[in-house]
């Protein structure tokens, strides 16, 4: 479905993507990972025709991105992170005006329109208007819009972000249904969604690639010996920050604040865990918790985007 090969593109002389090549196949799920600013948007909105690579070259469905790219966009839906919406509009109203806007015929749209709004649970909500919808409901007719057409790909960037556990939950249902119609791929930072819901995983570090594969197959290639923790501290990120920075062979990502307790991932390349409690202590920090991570994707992700000598993710 997707050959990427070499595929590099320049925002002035920093390359936001550098020699990225990948393949996917027809009716898979992919999940692309990757710290902010990695290239995962920009390779998104190239794989969606709304950018041109610099170099290199991405064949979709047999077409060339950059010689057929009108040809290639009515194969395509996309869902940006900030969805564009009408919101005066009726949801029925705006999902067909984009199927037409796609160049559906309006017979073919109204034959269609009703299958994808129950397929994105918006039946009950099709006549009204889109500002008075919640923004779950707003993902959910961003989604929508994307697939009016039938297309062969679907991109969802960020499609989960803002949603509560409940509309998490009820997006990912809707994600996982467009298997048996398209190839979809995904963007998120939301690991354990890209964990429950992609047949496969590219991670992305400063425009490169630098991990693809199954999660088992990703866990394989980053297997090491040492421990991996969650950690309560109390302290300031920025003490946090200089005290797991300044412990060696360690790699670390704070997963949030709150009233002074940051919470924070760990990766030991050996286990040193008692030597890391007592460097943090010294430190001046206190330890509130200390367990062993059951979140195997994100471990894997700090490995993979992370050095090995005390940098922080």
């Amino acid at each position: 479905m997707i050959e990427v090969v070499g595929l590099t593109r320049y925002y002035g002389t920093h390359p936001a993507v550098d020699q990225v090549t990948f393949n996917i196949q027809d009716n898979e799920i992919v999940g692309f990972l990757g710290l902010n600013g990695a290239g995962k948007s920009t390779t998104l909105k190239i794989l969606a025709g709304l950018l041109l690579p610099s170099a290199g070259k991405v064949t979709i469905d047999g077409l060339d991105v950059a010689q057929a790219p009108d040809s290639l966009r009515s194969r395509i839906g996309f869902l940006p992170e900030d969805t564009p919406l009408y919101e005066d509009m009726r949801v029925r109203d705006f999902v067909s005006y984009v199927g037409e806007i796609k160049g559906m015929s309006a017979q073919d749209v109204a034959g269609r329109v009703d299958d994808v709004l129950a397929r994105c649970g918006l039946t009950e909500r099709a006549d009204q208007v889109i500002g008075e919808l919640s923004h779950g409901y707003r993902k959910r007719v961003g989604i929508a819009q994307a697939i009016i057409h039938d297309p062969k790909l679907v991109i969802l960037d960020e499609p989960i972000s803002g949603l509560d556990p409940r509309q998490i939950r009820e997006i990912r249902e809707v994600v996982v249904g467009l298997k048996d119609h398209c190839t979809v791929l995904i963007s998120s930072h939301i690991l354990s969604e890209i964990s429950q819901t992609c047949d496969r995983i590219l991670v992305l570090q400063d425009g490169r690639l630098v991990g693809e594969g199954t999660e088992e197959e990703l866990a394989a290639s980053t297997a090491q010996a040492g421990a991996r923790l969650e950690l309560d501290l109390r302290g300031s990120a920025e003490a946090v920050t200089a005290a797991l920075s300044a412990f060696p062979g360690l790699t670390h990502s704070i997963r949030h604040e709150h009233d002074g307790v940051v919470t924070t991932s760990v990766v030991l390349a050996d286990d040193q865990r008692e030597g890391l409690i007592q460097a943090l202590v010294a430190a001046g920090l206190g330890v509130r918790r200390v367990e062993e991570s059951d979140s195997e994707l994100e471990e894997i992700f700090l490995s993979l985007t992370s050095t090995t000598t005390g940098g922080a993710a």
